[in-house]
């Protein structure tokens, strides 16, 4: 299936830790490059995050912001470390003799590094909600994907027609156009009063007409054109092959230009780079 790169998804959940709620954002990039913004109680769960999101996705740039609003009603057990406690009691009633002035109450030996342990919370627990909750965004981030992927298939396939249109209005009037420009040659060679070799003559014409011919070129683009339409069939990740097509399509393009002995195969040249250009422009949000 087609995707763009361009998508947002978004999911929440309401949990035993609290409301867990999730964003998925994408633009274009030509890699794939992962942003993700956890809270503290899922730092741990961003190895997994990118394994994820890697794993499913190919190229753009995606930013991954998760949110846990921890519930109004959540209790934390707590543990005091007594050894610790001890300890720091008795250090300040022995510095209490030097110092008169000391006063250490039992909230201030609370605040001590180590001294309150609030207990982990449930780890496992919590990686597996937002795990669930991941899966779920991430079906509607690569539906939205695939929806506007679709979007531009039509658009590009659209292109293509047009593309191919031209081709066969080009090679419609290329024997015409064959035709004059041999008569032309032969009017100039008339024009010309000393006697000339009939063989070198013919020679010369010969090469002439090689320089305007341009069924190589129409025949590469009506390839291209195939081959366009071939990866466009394919499932999957294709915007990396259509944007070097692309440039082979411009080259084409570009060659038939130069060569355009009639102001019809010049107005075709144009109206190619046109469409070439259009298609070019939206292959960059293919994935």
């Amino acid at each position: 299936m087609i995707r763009s790169m361009t998508a947002f998804a978004s999911a929440e959940s309401e949990t035993a830790h609290g409301n867990l709620s999730i964003e998925l954002r994408s633009v274009n990039h030509r890699y794939l490059e992962l942003s993700p913004r956890l809270p503290d109680d899922l730092r741990s769960f961003e190895t997994p995050l990118r394994e994820t999101l890697t794993a499913r996705l190919s190229r753009g740039k995606v930013d991954v912001t998760m949110r846990l609003k921890a519930a109004a009603t959540r209790s934390t057990a707590l543990d005091i470390d007594d050894d610790l406690l001890n300890r720091l009691a008795a250090k300040a009633q022995d510095l209490s003799s030097r110092f008169p002035a000391l006063n250490v109450d039992f909230t201030n030996l609370l605040n001590w590094p180590g001294v309150l342990c609030e207990q982990s919370a449930d780890t496992e627990g919590l990686q597996a909600a937002a795990t669930n909750l991941l899966d779920q965004a991430l079906i509607e981030f690569i539906a939205t994907r695939e929806r506007e992927g679709e979007r531009l298939a039509v658009f590009l396939r659209d292109r293509l027609d047009g593309i191919e249109a031209i081709v066969a209005s080009v090679r419609e009037h290329l024997p015409e156009v064959r035709t004059a420009a041999r008569a032309r040659l032969d009017q100039r060679l008339a024009e010309i009063k000393q006697p000339a070799d009939p063989g070198r003559i013919e020679q010369e014409i010969v090469l002439q007409l090689q320089r305007m011919d341009v069924d190589e070129e129409l025949d590469r683009l009506a390839s291209h054109i195939a081959e366009a339409r071939r990866i466009l069939g394919t499932n999957e990740a294709i915007g990396r092959r259509l944007d070097f097509l692309m440039q082979e399509f411009n080259r084409e393009a570009n060659t038939l230009g130069s060569k355009a002995a009639d102001p019809r195969t010049t107005k075709a040249a144009v109206e190619l780079k046109v469409l070439i250009e259009q298609m070019r422009e939206q292959v960059q949000n293919l994935e």
